[in-house]
């Protein structure tokens, strides 16, 4: 039975030696003893799962398509990614364009994947069936995705669709900014501060608190996305409701983006550094409950790149790979510890996606997906040698704490040194 070991594994919630036997992909105990492969200090983390990640293909493969996504995730130690119902063309919407989109994947993933569904106007009549085939749950915009295919829908049609996810039992993922607080750019489409004025803190907190009222009305479990700034946090704790934020909220200071540099444009924005504190501090407090990539990488043409404009540059970022070291170097900054990003990054997306009873922890009858951390090493951030489709992320050139020393899925090494080369991944539904 094949066996791995270190002396700081994290298990039941600590960090404590531990030798990890495992056999036909699951773990089949987590005891002491020798084993085949000794890690030594090294720690290993149970393969992390990423909740946010927008592939694109089918219909847009050419921003990022499974192969590239996939290999990136698993360099980055995430051995399972739940990929957004848009970019791609169909949307995930209903049964036919999720059968399109598990073609495309199967004979590409490196890690394995399952799939949110989305829920747009006119939709409603496909949840069931979404359902049935195993998605994860749906998300809905309440304002402009930015893609013609996925409009958003208003509070009340969302109330409505809240209703019918509540009867299925499946969460209801919101991208909320409410548009009614949205503003008209006025200045310079260099500056990332004329871009950022457009998207104030109030529109997600105003968003947030309508969320809330649906989910009290209606039962449903709602999530809200990439949480961005204070407003949201406190508009969050006040509601009850879980929600996510991401490591470029939790790294980058929006009076430190130089003019032109689009790379760093998402939605909502990248805010001050009195932002970035207040989340790491709801993290702290339970009200942020994960870390998730947000990886929406668009090829540098569609960033503007070359002209530099945040008006016109498609609003997304590049990171699938970097999440790891990217939380990391912030968080021990800041007195977190390796039972935290275990938590952020792999347990809490895993139970959100109802994948949590074989993915994001070590323990007997879970997948044998781990990876193989070093906290204490760097990771030198070169987006040239990054495996996604595109290199360009705004963590280019940065030092970043901690690397990534292997990854396992499902009891194969697939990546570092000694792996023999990429492993399938599965296509997984809800529940299985």
């Amino acid at each position: 039975m094949p066996t791995l070991r270190s002396r700081r594994v994290v298990v039941d919630g600590e960090v404590r030696p531990a030798t990890i036997r495992h056999e036909g992909g699951s773990i089949v105990e987590v005891g002491d003893g020798p084993a085949d492969v000794d890690f030594g200090d090294l720690v290993v983390l149970p393969g992390l799962v990423d909740g946010h990640v927008h592939v694109n293909e089918p219909g847009r493969a050419e921003w990022e398509g499974f192969a590239t996504a996939t290999r990136a995730a698993v360099a980055g130690g995430t051995t399972t990614i739940v990929d957004m119902p848009l970019n791609s063309i169909p949307p995930t919407v209903d049964v036919a364009a999720l059968h399109q989109k598990r073609d495309a994947a199967r004979p590409a993933v490196a890690c394995d994947v399952a799939f949110w569904g989305g829920v747009v106007p006119g939709s409603e009549q496909h949840v069931d069936g979404l359902v049935a085939e195993g998605v994860c749950g749906f998300k809905a915009f309440m304002v402009d995705s930015g893609v013609e295919e996925f409009s958003p829908l208003p509070a009340a049609a969302l109330g409505r669709v809240a209703s019918v996810l509540a009867a299925a039992g499946v969460p209801l993922l919101v991208h909320a900014e409410d548009p009614d607080h949205l503003l008209a750019p006025a200045g310079d489409p260099r500056r990332y501060a004329t871009y950022l004025a457009t998207r104030p803190p109030e529109a997600e907190a105003s968003a947030i608190r309508q969320v809330a009222g649906i989910a009290s009305r209606t039962g449903v479990t709602a999530h809200v996305l990439h949480v961005s700034s204070a407003a949201a946090v406190e508009a969050l704790a006040e509601s009850g409701l879980s929600g996510e934020t991401c490591p470029h909220y939790l790294t980058f200071d929006a009076a430190e983006i130089p003019d032109g540099a689009t790379a760093f444009k998402c939605a909502p924005p990248i805010r001050g550094a009195g932002d970035r504190e207040r989340l790491w501090e709801a993290l702290r407090e339970g009200v942020l409950t994960m870390v998730v990539s947000d990886h929406s990488p668009a090829p540098p043409e569609v960033k503007e790149s070359s002209t530099g404009d945040f008006l016109a540059a498609w609003g997304g970022i590049a990171s699938l790979e970097l999440r790891l070291a990217a939380t990391w170097d912030g968080a021990r900054r800041r007195g977190f510890g390796l039972v935290d990003l275990a938590r952020w990054l792999a347990s809490a997306p895993a139970d959100l996606a109802g994948l949590g009873h074989r993915k994001g922890r070590i323990a007997p009858g879970q997948d044998a997906d781990f990876v193989v951390f070093d906290p204490d090493g760097v990771t030198e951030v070169d987006q040239s040698r990054l495996r996604q489709r595109h290199p360009l992320t705004p963590y280019h050139g940065m030092s970043l704490a901690g690397c990534v020393v292997a990854t396992y899925l499902r009891g194969v090494q697939v990546h570092g040194d000694g792996a023999g080369g990429p492993r399938p991944g599965v296509l997984l539904r809800r529940g299985d």
